[in-house]
């Protein structure tokens, strides 16, 4: 059963990069048909998606986001990662890794589907402030 661990720190200050590291056991970040992605809560409010890296290294990203996004993998090290650039105190929340089996719809602006996922990591929280 593939397992998704997030990773990186817990605060962050304004305008400073965040990076936040993925790491998955139990199935390969380069496997046929699977989507990795990153999608974010902040307090108080819904789930939001930022991207994915799909199963032949393709990105995509959210269009709120894109900007000062980037997401990567290394395939050695079984990791896909997020980049979020000058970062600000409304990027405060909980960030998740996950798996889905495609594209999700949110990508042609449709709503949040948690269904769209398989696997989830547990979750790390950011704190923006300086």
């Amino acid at each position: 059963q593939v397992q998704l661990h997030e990773s990186g720190p817990g605060l962050v200050k304004p305008s400073q990069t965040l990076s936040l590291t993925c790491t998955v056991s139990g199935g390969s970040v380069t496997a046929d048909y699977y989507y990795w992605n990153w999608i974010r809560q902040p307090p108080g409010k819904g789930r939001e998606w930022m991207g994915a890296i799909g199963p032949d290294g393709s990105i995509y990203y959210g269009p709120s986001l894109k900007s000062h996004t980037s997401i990567a993998r290394d395939a050695t090290k079984n990791q896909f990662t997020l980049h979020l650039t000058s970062v600000t105190p409304a990027d405060t929340g909980i960030y998740y890794c996950a798996r889905g089996p495609r594209l999700p719809t949110t990508y042609f602006s449709i709503s949040f589907n948690s269904d769209e996922y398989d696997s989830w990591g547990q979750g790390t929280q950011v704190t923006v402030s300086s």
